[in-house]
């Protein structure tokens, strides 16, 4: 993924040190499905999603992330929740040490056909909860999902 100017504004400054950077996630839902991306940095599956920018409201943070990646245009139905912890930490191959805290939106999007982000997203599926056990998986997404459906 892309490191934003802000992000690396801020590694100058702390070099890896731990950052708890903010972040949103979109749940696309079609009746007992939910649209998951295979992440080209780790190779798992997860959400779509990413940072917030200074300035920037989280819903235009996430109809930006959501038209990035996936090439199309989204509609925020509601917030599902806010998630953070420790599994939402990680180290990157670099040294960069992160934990982020992202506020979840059920959305829908304006099209069917996607045009993938090839930086950031190998490939798109949509899976029922059973399907999702079976994937190599972010663990974080295992909570989203449930509380999407309550």
């Amino acid at each position: 993924m892309p490191v934003s100017e802000y992000v690396r504004s801020l590694r100058q400054r702390v070099g890896s040190s731990y950052l708890l950077l903010p972040g949103v996630t979109a749940v696309v839902r079609d009746s007992d499905r939910f649209l998951l991306a295979r992440q080209r940095d780790s190779g798992r599956w997860s959400l779509i999603g990413g940072g917030v920018e200074p300035g920037e409201e989280p819903r235009a943070a996430l109809q930006r992330e959501v038209r990035e990646e996936l090439g199309v245009g989204s509609d925020v139905i509601r917030i599902i929740g806010a998630y953070g912890g420790s599994l939402l930490e990680n180290v990157y191959p670099n040294g960069d040490h992160v934990g982020y805290m992202t506020v979840a939106y059920l959305c829908s999007l304006d099209a069917a056909a996607f045009a993938l982000d090839e930086d950031e997203v190998l490939e798109i599926q949509w899976v029922t909860f059973d399907e999702l056990s079976e994937l190599d998986h972010h663990e974080w997404i295992d909570q989203v999902l449930h509380d999407a459906v309550r």
